[in-house]
């Protein structure tokens, strides 16, 4: 079986001096995937999602999605596929009903599918009717980025990107929004890549775990076996490091 996504020795040098954010990644995502991508502050996580995502091509090395190289793709299509949801997500001025028609509204879907998909979405993704008249302003942090998974799903895409998804949300909302993704990978192969920095939803949730730290690929391991109290603290003494060097 193909591979969803490879990416081959891919390496992002900053736009200012010699420094790079990623260096020389490899690594193969299959369809149906769960994975966790954790590490330091500054380890690589968000630039890693640029790229799968086209906001930002690698300076070396190559990615590749079904198979192809993921530049061949056009990329308002490739956005369609690999939808990324930002951990700040905006409404861009619209009303929460409008955000979560705009997806389809860009695929050509009738008004009446519409309204249809984004009403299967309100529950699962724990949306009040309430909130779809209301603009961005009028919803707090973790409100946003439930409204912002909802716009990504229901556009039903092969891969979701999630930064930091549960950052602005409680124990309960995160938990069953995770669970919720769980069961959308089993029933259509839903593939998930999350950055998360509690490490605790990683262990529940997810199959694999990417370990980036200094913009290298320094683990990737499934889940069960991994031991979570020394990544925890390995993380921990990386955070410390960074802030020590640069003088905070």
């Amino acid at each position: 079986m193909v591979d969803l996504l490879r990416l081959d020795q891919v390496a992002v040098r900053a736009t200012m001096g010699s420094t790079f954010l990623l260096r020389e990644i490899s690594g193969a995502i299959a369809p149906g995937e769960f994975i966790g991508i954790i590490g330091p502050s500054g380890a690589g996580k968000t630039t890693l999602f640029r790229l799968l995502n086209r906001l930002q091509d690698p300076t070396a090395g190559q990615i590749f999605f079904q198979g192809q190289p993921l530049n061949r793709f056009p990329v308002i299509s490739l956005r369609q596929q690999i939808m990324l949801v930002a951990q700040e997500s905006h409404l861009l001025g619209m009303t929460v009903a409008q955000a979560l028609q705009y997806p389809l509204q860009l695929q050509g879907v009738t008004a009446v599918d519409r309204q249809e998909r984004v009403q299967a979405w309100l529950e699962p993704c724990q949306i009040s009717p309430q909130w779809l008249s209301r603009s961005e302003v009028e919803l707090s942090g973790g409100q946003r980025q439930r409204v912002a998974i909802a716009r990504a799903l229901v556009a039903q895409p092969s891969v979701l990107l999630l930064d930091e998804p549960t950052a602005a949300q409680d124990v309960g909302a995160a938990t069953h929004l995770l669970a919720m993704l769980q069961g959308e990978i089993r029933q259509r192969g839903l593939t998930v890549l999350m950055s998360n920095h509690q490490l605790e939803l990683v262990e529940e949730f997810c199959d694999r775990v990417w370990y980036l730290n200094q913009g290298q690929l320094m683990g990737d391991w499934p889940a069960p076996i991994v031991d979570w109290s020394a990544l925890r603290q390995t993380i921990i003494a990386a955070n410390a490091t960074e802030t020590a060097e640069w003088g905070l």
